[in-house]
């Protein structure tokens, strides 16, 4: 199987292109590849990708993931994504196939976003938190009809309550149809004579909304929470959106995030250093006890099993990775110099050259203990 080229490449776009830039290239592509108007070879199969494409990028969640992972991000989704062949033909070419397609199909509702903000400690081990955001819901005077209370909607006069209005005309491909949205209900199939003084007509009116969702164990800066019928209505009955919960975390005090696991950074004095001593650190879960060997050298990192982040949806946790640095003390007491003194005439004086820094050490040592 000849490997897929790069979306962006075969719309011919920048991965900065946005979504007028995308139906742009979509839509002039598109017309010139179409099967029924180019009989080149490949030109059928060539028009397939690019519909696959827009329909990757077109699509906000599916495009983060293109993007992020390339087409392994997108592998097992269906490459039309619900794409109608007859409704792409009669966008691009102004008349349909002939058969009836109906402009109140059901249409899924528009995602919405919400940024939540969380500490460091809740995103490793989750919580429930309450959340409020507007979105649009059925109108309380109308209950959703758009007509002012007393009146109802009716049938429109000029398409019959079809939402359409067809014509035949004369292509190179023969006579089609051409169909199009009614002029009169906008494809509502019923007009208002009387609009509700609310929502003026529309059936949906904006209104605060509070929800409190769960929080999973292990979220991280940028991941995305998806709850299914939290967005916008749909159109003509189609189900909600979805709203999109972006998590940001606190950056904390002590603690850093590698991945799964928690860095903490800790110093220790010459003798704890020289000679081992047991000492306390903190961790997400309360202090821990370390023994620190004697002879520990600055950069060494001690592992704590199990104390890193929960692994997201999934069991077990990372661990917590303690780097121990040695202090050197700025001043010294009388009687601290002059220990020192005694213990720098049993050491001797000659130095040893390194082949290596100690922040090479360091990154070498914490990239072999996470692997």
């Amino acid at each position: 199987m000849p490997e897929k080229r790069d979306y962006y490449q075969v719309l011919g776009v920048g991965r900065d292109a946005s979504s007028d830039d995308l139906r742009r290239a979509y839509r002039r592509l598109a017309k010139e590849f179409h099967p029924d108007v180019n009989k080149d070879d490949g030109a059928e199969e060539h028009f397939k990708e690019i519909n696959e494409a827009y329909a990757v990028l077109s699509d906000d969640e599916r495009r983060a993931a293109y993007d992020r992972f390339g087409h392994a991000g997108v592998q097992g989704l269906p490459t039309d994504f619900g794409f109608p062949f007859g409704e792409i033909f009669e966008e691009f070419f102004g008349f349909g196939m002939g058969a009836r397609r109906g402009r109140r199909t059901p249409r899924r509702g528009a995602d919405l976003r919400y940024d939540l903000t969380l500490d460091f400690e809740q995103a490793v081990f989750g919580l429930e938190v309450p959340i409020e955001f507007t979105r649009q819901e059925e109108c309380s005077r109308c209950g959703g009809s758009g007509a002012e209370p007393g009146t109802t909607p009716v049938r429109c006069s000029t398409c019959q309550g079809s939402g359409e209005v067809r014509q035949v005309r004369q292509t190179f491909l023969g006579s089609l149809v051409n169909v199009g949205t009614c002029p009169t209900c906008g494809g509502a199939g019923e007009t208002i004579a009387s609009p509700c003084r609310t929502c003026d007509g529309q059936g949906l009116e904006t209104r605060k909304v509070k929800r409190t969702i769960p929080v999973p164990a292990g979220v991280d800066d940028g991941t995305q929470l998806r709850l299914a019928g939290e967005g916008e209505p749909g159109l003509h009955g189609g189900p909600r959106g979805k709203l999109i919960v972006v998590v940001h975390v606190r950056p904390h005090k002590y603690f850093r995030r590698r991945g799964d696991d928690i860095l903490l950074d800790v110093g220790i004095n010459l003798a704890q250093a020289a000679l081992g001593a047991r000492i306390q650190v903190p961790s997400v879960d309360g202090e821990e006890s370390i023994q620190v060997p004697a002879g520990t050298q600055p950069g060494k990192v001690m592992r704590l099993k199990g104390k890193g982040v929960p692994h997201l949806r999934q069991s077990g946790r990372g661990d917590q990775l303690v780097v121990l640095s040695v202090e050197i003390p700025r001043r010294l007491t009388d009687q601290q110099r002059q220990l020192f003194e005694q213990l720098a005439g049993t050491l001797g004086t000659e130095v040893t050259p390194h082949e290596k820094g100690f922040l090479d050490r360091l990154r070498e040592l914490i990239e072999g203990l996470a692997e």
